[in-house]
């Protein structure tokens, strides 16, 4: 098979169902967005609701500089940013991003295994995602196959990355759902809006790792095709 047939058979569908998964998540957070919670809480409120009641005193909850969906927990700072429409807004939406952002530093806390790993591979992979498109490119170009070997390497470390990234998530937002409910932040008829919010959050994850595997699969595939 052609490069061009392998790349349309591997890569086009995990395109289209990533634009589907965001197109998901934007519709999502922008529906529960417009739903009040019973508590009145912002998602800033939320989050150092959470981390106060688990005794993370010391993590500021800060408005991320980014647009929509930039909310984020930085383990170099230890603190959550959340996007102003979160930060300040009190919505099942709001509730739902702060909560899990506060399960990332929950899990920094207590030294949860896959975000620890996740962690320690961050450097390897700052570098590798860097590095890897340029080998690969240099290597097509003068037909280098120890260059190419090194670029899939590299690219394969960044899959890793984002395959641990997947626990790492899923826990978080666990997590999230347990100290919302149990905290009484969202209301019961609430909580399957979170749900559905922290649901399309997640896919995002999971729609990311299948690109970066079936990337994979391409170069492998495409190398071991130029060889033969």
């Amino acid at each position: 098979m052609g490069g061009l047939g392998l790349y349309l058979i591997l890569l086009v569908p995990t395109l289209v169902l990533g634009l589907a998964v965001q197109g998901w998540l934007r519709k999502t957070v922008a529906t529960y967005a417009q739903v009040g919670t019973g508590s009145g809480l912002t998602g800033a409120q939320v989050a150092r609701t959470i981390l106060d009641r688990n005794g993370l005193h010391d993590v500021p909850v800060e408005p991320s500089p980014g647009g929509p969906l930039s909310d984020h927990y930085d383990p170099r700072t230890r603190s959550v940013h959340l996007s102003q429409g979160v930060y300040d807004a009190s919505s099942v939406a709001a509730a739902a991003i702060g909560a899990h952002e506060v399960g990332h530093a929950i899990q920094h806390a207590r030294a949860y295994g896959p975000f620890r790993a996740r962690a320690a591979m961050w450097p390897a992979v700052a570098f590798a995602s860097q590095a890897w498109l340029f080998l690969l490119l240099i290597g097509a170009v003068m037909n280098a196959i120890g260059l190419i070997q090194v670029a899939i390497a590299l690219y394969a470390v960044v899959v890793v990355f984002q395959l641990v990234t997947l626990p790492v998530e899923f826990d978080a937002s666990k997590r999230a759902m347990v100290h919302v409910r149990e905290l009484g932040l969202v209301t019961e008829g609430e909580r399957g809006g979170a749900r559905k919010v922290l649901n399309a959050a997640a896919m995002t994850y999971v729609a990311a790792a299948l690109a970066a595997l079936t990337q994979l699969l391409y170069f492998v595939l495409a190398y071991l095709g130029n060889r033969n």
